[in-house]
């Protein structure tokens, strides 16, 4: 009998702890919103600065954003990239209400590198700013800084920028992608 009552206990402790947790995440949060306005179907226009001497490369492509819960959502990007290569991104993106930080993870059918975000809402909540170390496309076999930004433009148009630290420290754009709702 006392096991049995020990084992409510611990299932009513769970419970609980599991129904405050959620109550703290609720979706109501601005950082959920800001997630639930990426899902849709989406086309993207993108432009990818290989060499700054040369203009950048321009292809299309498509993306599917679906939620998870009311707290993750996972973004599925395909496209005809250089050289008409087709290219699969996953991005899987939440917010982490004890480190009060976005988090996510990014994978792709041209890489084997797992990249890994953390970043955070400015004070409008239009603009996501992730800051992530990754394989540096300048000097192979060396880690660099990038900074990724998502920004609402309006319902239906949101533009994505990818940019990488330089050795002398400054910030430069070598991605730009204009993302418009299809439905």
């Amino acid at each position: 009998m006392k096991k049995k009552c020990a084992l409510y206990g611990l299932a009513a402790l769970f419970a609980a702890g599991t129904i405050l947790h959620a109550a703290q995440g609720t979706p109501e949060t601005a950082a959920h919103e800001f997630l639930q306005k990426l899902v849709g179907v989406w086309e993207t226009d993108w432009e990818v600065v290989m060499d700054p001497t040369q203009p950048p490369t321009k292809f299309k492509g498509t993306e599917t954003v679906r939620a998870i819960g009311d707290r993750w959502i996972v973004s599925e990007i395909k496209s005809d990239m250089l050289g008409g290569v087709p290219m699969t991104g996953i991005l899987t993106l939440g917010h982490d209400p004890e480190k009060k930080k976005f988090v996510g993870t990014w994978i792709d059918s041209m890489s084997t590198y797992l990249w890994k975000y953390e970043g955070a809402l400015d004070e409008s909540g239009k603009i996501l700013t992730l800051d992530t170390e990754g394989p540096s496309p300048m000097s192979p076999g060396k880690m660099a800084k990038f900074r990724e930004r998502i920004e609402l433009k309006s319902k239906d148009h949101r533009l994505f920028t990818s940019s990488l630290q330089g050795e002398n420290g400054e910030w430069s754009t070598f991605v730009t992608v204009n993302t418009r709702r299809k439905s």
